[in-house]
């Protein structure tokens, strides 16, 4: 067992629980599970409350994917709430404009994908749900409508991107009264969005996507020169499909299908089962080490392969084969880092997500990923329907040649995933953490410790930073960070704690005693709230 003290512990509940990324949105999930509501309409409740709340982060305007467990019928279900691009979107659409990739803010990726959330929570809400809709979003509807008082994150991240919100008439009304960006505390509100969302909760997804809501989204779209169309909203629909899984040190972990990425989890556990991590040195350079090329060995194969499975052939069963990930581990030096150029490669853009997690009374549980891509998504805000608009369709590629190139009726690669893990049959973990699972198996750490062990981040954020960066909380000690250095590894050395590291949550259920044991993040605004 690691040795090792939190900022918080874990909280701890005997019933129901709810983890994302701000607290009020938790609560509003728990209030929903106090009420009789499953864990579906409590992580409805917190999706919709974070759109309101975390507007930076998700909203009506993006796309989620669900992983849903089901105790009495003892199953795992995978809901796709992607958006597809518009039928009007298409690579000579950008040609005749002079452009060789998708701009990354603005009305083009803002329209260019239809947005999928909101029929992804009907959906989910038809199957599992045990409230009214309307229930579920109220309180989201009520932080709209009233205001709630703005974080210190929020404000930081509204006035980072004050110049594009500015760009935007509507946005910079709600986001920039006055030309300012709002100071932690401030109340904001958004009485469109208010409107918005309680139009969704009376008349469900017709009120979305065959409604005013999509007839202000398309009037919106064609004003500005954008693509999607009301033809385009009916036509959007949320699908089930099977997840997809692994079993790794006797635990068996599912997660989201292409188009998501979340193979690429289940294939650097596939190489890293090899390795004892657990004699290792816990956050030592080794430990790092290892993960790290797991890491970048899976997403060479994200950004050839992962696409639409509509619309390409994704090779699910050889990417997830031992005898896969046999070949692919002998790249693998333990002594020196291997180069991301060895293998072709396409642009990882970085981008902007809220996981929430619930667990109800019977054992039920969601496990939900809910994004609008980049901070604040397109900057765009859609007319008078209050909604930020996601830029997720900046994803394609423009390469004709390419799985995940542009098509109309396509949904993009998604860097989203939702996970659960399951020991001996019985749910074990309900989260949305890369490499917390690993170091609760391997380590014996508990949910919040493994949330606030230092992270690193491999990958470029920005356009012109290598691809070999690999981005470190500074909790690391310097002798890890020298021999990584020597190894090859390319260093930024970020602050002690790190936003950019992304935000983490889970659930753990005790196989024994039934407790719920979650954690959050402390660096987002979140709370594991129980009952």
């Amino acid at each position: 067992m690691i040795e090792m003290h939190t900022g918080r512990p874990p909280t701890l509940a005997a019933r129901g629980m709810v983890s994302c990324p701000h607290a009020l949105a938790s609560e509003a999930g728990v209030e929903i599970l106090k009420a009789g509501g499953s864990a579906v309409d409590a992580a409805i409740a917190a999706s919709a409350a974070l759109s309101v709340l975390y507007p930076h982060m998700t909203g009506l305007g993006g796309d989620a994917f669900w992983l849903i467990y089901d105790a009495k019928q003892k199953r795992v279900r995978y809901l796709d709430g992607a958006g597809c691009a518009a039928a009007s979107a298409s690579i000579e659409a950008f040609q005749a404009k002079g452009m060789g990739e998708i701009p990354f803010r603005g009305i083009l990726p803002a329209t260019l994908t239809v947005p999928g959330a909101v029929a992804s929570w009907c959906e989910a809400h038809a199957a599992h749900g045990r409230l009214p809709l309307a229930r579920n979003l109220a309180a989201a509807a009520g932080y709209a409508r009233d205001g709630f008082p703005v974080t210190e994150r929020l404000a930081n991240w509204i006035a980072a991107t004050a110049p594009e919100l500015a760009q935007n008439k509507e946005a910079a009304a709600i986001f920039l009264k006055n030309g300012e960006a709002p100071r932690a505390g401030q109340s904001l509100a958004n009485v469109d969005l208010a409107r918005s969302i309680e139009a969704v909760g009376a008349g469900g997804r017709d009120a979305y996507y065959e409604g005013e809501i999509s007839k202000e989204l398309a009037r919106y779209a064609g004003a500005n020169g954008g693509f999607f169309t009301e033809t385009d909203f009916r036509a959007q629909r949320a699908q089930w499909g099977e997840p997809i899984s692994t079993e790794y040190r006797g635990v068996k972990l599912y997660q989201t299908a292409p188009p998501t990425q979340g193979i690429s989890v289940l294939q650097m556990l596939n190489l890293i089962e090899a390795y004892d991590l657990g004699s290792m040195e816990y956050l030592g350079a080794d430990h790092v080490h290892f993960l790290v090329q797991a890491k970048q060995l899976a997403y060479h194969d994200r950004d050839r392969w992962i696409a639409d499975p509509a619309f390409a052939k994704v090779p699910v069963e050889r990417l997830l084969s031992r005898a896969y990930a046999d070949e692919r581990r002998a790249l693998i030096d333990p002594g020196r880092a291997l180069p991301w150029d060895k293998v072709p490669s396409y642009g990882s853009l970085a981008g902007d997500t809220v996981y929430i997690c619930a667990v109800d009374a019977e054992g039920n549980a969601a496990s939900l990923i809910h994004s609008l891509y980049g901070v604040f998504g397109s900057c765009v805000v859609a007319g008078k329907s209050g909604i930020v608009l996601q830029n997720r369709g900046a994803y394609f590629s423009l390469d004709p040649a390419h799985p995940n190139k542009l098509a109309p009726g396509k949904r993009p690669l998604h860097t989203l995933i939702a996970s659960l893990a399951f020991r001996d049959d019985k749910l074990w973990q309900v989260f949305g953490c890369m490499g917390a699972d690993v170091a609760m198996i391997d380590f014996g750490l508990n949910v919040q410790q493994a949330i606030e062990s230092p992270r690193w981040l491999s990958g470029r954020f920005a356009l012109g930073e290598p691809r070999d960066l690999l981005n470190v909380e500074g909790r690391y000690t310097e002798a890890t960070l020298k021999e990584l250095e020597r190894r090859g590894h390319v260093l930024n050395r970020w602050g002690a704690w790190n936003e950019l590291a992304g935000h983490a949550h889970g659930i753990t259920v005790d196989p024994v005693t039934g407790t719920r044991w979650g954690g959050s993040d402390p660096r987002s605004d979140g709370a594991a709230i129980g009952y």
